[in-house]
């Protein structure tokens, strides 16, 4: 036999049709979580039971002081993201608008960067989250990116802001674990209420942050209660 007669014909691959972003937007499910990337659609896994409690307590707890405050909106995946004309079709875990960027938000999507991006970072979105994201983010120009990583044996968390040369520079935490926002006036986080054995109440953290007395604490607590 020869060397000729062993070498096999290249196997052929179909490849899926690149489409272009509206057309993307035209079929997409408002309820799919689903990225365009490079004209091909990328479909995210679905999301652990620990990675939709950490997103719903941070979607809670800012979404209450945004609104509060009326300074802008909050929204979570699947809510598109077209932070650059030429960048891909992203959907953060959770994102926040300004007032003054509100135009941005279009029927079908967010037509231009949020002021704010949160990623939580499961098992396959590791190198997308700390790698590709950040590149994409810095370049679109998001002025804070945080990275949350709550998964068992990592509990750690990222926290950047771009510099007057449109750079990601890392932002200590306070030595209790606090982070103080700049793009969303007024509002800290501290990272440990994120790694307990149960997440805290939204509305009482809410309470915290913006300073209501002891009473005023209580006497959230005993509306919830009611409620339930």
């Amino acid at each position: 036999m020869t060397i000729e007669a062993t070498i096999q014909a290249p196997v052929q691959v179909e490849s899926t049709p690149k489409i272009t972003y509206e057309e993307f937007l035209a079929r997409a499910d408002e309820d799919a979580h689903v990225e365009w990337v490079n004209g091909e659609v990328i479909v995210q896994m679905t999301a652990k039971p620990l990675h939709q409690d950490v997103l719903n307590f941070l979607n809670h707890l800012l979404d209450t002081f945004v609104r509060f405050f009326g300074l802008g909106k909050v929204f979570t995946a699947p809510m598109q993201m077209k932070a650059t004309p030429q960048g891909p079709g992203r959907e953060p875990d959770l994102l926040f608008v300004a007032r003054a960027h509100l135009d941005r938000v279009l029927e079908t999507h967010l037509d231009g960067p949020a002021d704010l991006v949160v990623e939580i970072v499961s098992d396959e979105s590791v190198s997308r989250d700390l790698d590709e994201k950040f590149v994409e983010y810095q370049e679109a120009g998001i002025a804070e990116y945080w990275i949350i990583d709550p998964r068992p044996r990592r509990k750690r968390a990222w926290f950047y802001r771009l510099d007057e040369r449109g750079q990601y520079q890392p932002v200590p935490l306070t030595p209790d674990g606090v982070y103080r926002s700049t793009v969303v006036p007024g509002f800290w986080l501290n990272v440990n209420w994120l790694w307990g054995d149960e997440l805290p109440d939204p509305l009482t953290t809410f309470a915290e942050i913006v300073g209501f007395s002891d009473e005023m604490k209580n006497a959230l607590r005993a509306l919830k209660e009611q409620a339930r």
